[in-house]
Parts: structure tokens; sequence; C-alpha cells
């Protein structure tokens, strides 16, 4: 049980914890782009929902306890997290590009190649791990945690519940706004929008590498 002392400590590491998150994960990446897609195509949402809380919670208590640690030792880890992402984001970037100019592209897409939930979970492992913004955001999480000792899991519990509520807004809106892409013209200007937010991540990824 909690002490009356602690408890007040407690509750102020959750809130910094849960505040910081949201600033950090409550913006329209890669991994959001792709949830808000599948959402759309009502395709395993809550599955790629739950698969990304995981991830997000196991990476935020791992940093805490000692990632940046493991950085130290292996500064290779960071550069080739890099570059892994910007392949990765040039390749969805094209793929969503591709889309945008076919004039039933998207909604062929999602009409008819749903892909199966391995695939999908797979896909939203990759947009989640090979983030080199994620494991950025996560070492700062770890870091700041640090900075209130014995309430250190406290903070990092507080950045966990931040990214959930953040995937519950994204799968919530995603459903909301399903009715509108009937229309084909919606599904190539999202994909519009989403390649020219991959391929923006990916320039930006890569001219930091080679800076």
């Amino acid at each position: 049980m909690f002490t009356f002392a602690s408890s007040p400590a407690l509750f102020t590491a959750w809130a910094s914890g849960t505040a910081t998150g949201l600033g950090l994960f409550a913006v329209v990446g890669a991994q959001s782009a792709f949830i808000l897609r599948q959402g759309l195509m009502r395709a395993h949402l809550l599955s790629i929902l739950a698969i990304c809380a995981l991830l997000d919670g196991i990476c935020i208590f791992a940093s805490v306890w000692g990632l940046q640690t493991a950085v130290n030792w292996f500064p290779w880890l960071t550069h080739a997290i890099l570059w892994f992402g910007v392949a990765f984001l040039a390749w969805y970037a094209f793929q969503s590009a591709r889309r945008a100019v076919r004039a039933q592209g998207g909604l062929t897409a999602a009409q008819h190649a749903v892909p199966s939930r391995s695939a999908a979970l797979l896909a939203a492992a990759g947009f989640t791990l090979l983030n080199p913004h994620f494991w950025l955001d996560i070492m700062v999480i770890g870091s700041l945690a640090h900075g209130f000792n014995d309430a250190r899991l406290a903070f990092a519990a507080g950045a966990v519940t931040a990214s959930v509520l953040w995937l519950i807004v994204l799968g919530v809106g995603s459903r909301l706004f399903a009715p509108y892409f009937a229309n084909p013209k919606a599904w190539r200007i999202l994909d519009g929008v989403i390649a020219v937010i991959m391929a923006g991540l990916a320039m930006r990824l890569a001219w930091n590498g080679l800076a």
C-alpha cells in the first residue's frame, strides 16, 4: 500500500508522465497515419490498437529500466534504426502515392485488398519499431522519468496512459469519418496526404542521418 506521503508524489509523477506523453505522441506521424487508414478500411483496427499500445508500453518501461544505457553501449543501434526507418517510410510513401494517382486506387484497396490480421499486425509493429522518432520519444521519457526517483515507474505509467488515450482518439476518429470515404476522391486525398507525410519524414530522417 502507498503511504500518505508517497501517494501525492506518485500522482504528480503519473500526471507529469501523461502530459509529457500527450505532448510527444499526439501528432499525425507514421504510426498515426497507418492507424487512421486501417480504421477507415475497418481492417483489424482493435488488434492494431492493442499491439501498438502493447509495444508502446513495453518500450516505455524498458526505457525507464535501462534502454538509454543499452544505446550508450551500442551506438550503432541508433544509426541502424534510423536507416531502416528511412527505407520503410519511403516504401510506404511510394505505395500511398501510387494509390493517390489512380482513380479508384484507394477505394479498391479498401474494398478488395484488406490485409490479413497477421500482415496488419506486422505493419503496425513496423510503423512503431522502425520509426526513429518513436525511439527518440522513448528515450526522452526514460530520461525524464529518472528525475522522479522512486516515482519513476508512475511517470512511465502516465506516458503509457497518454499512448492509450491517443490510440483511442485515432481509433474513434477513423470510425467517425468512415462514411465520408465511400467516395474514391476522399481516398485519393487521404493517400496523397499520407504520401507527403511519409516522404517528408523519410527525407528529414535521411538528412539527419547524413548531417
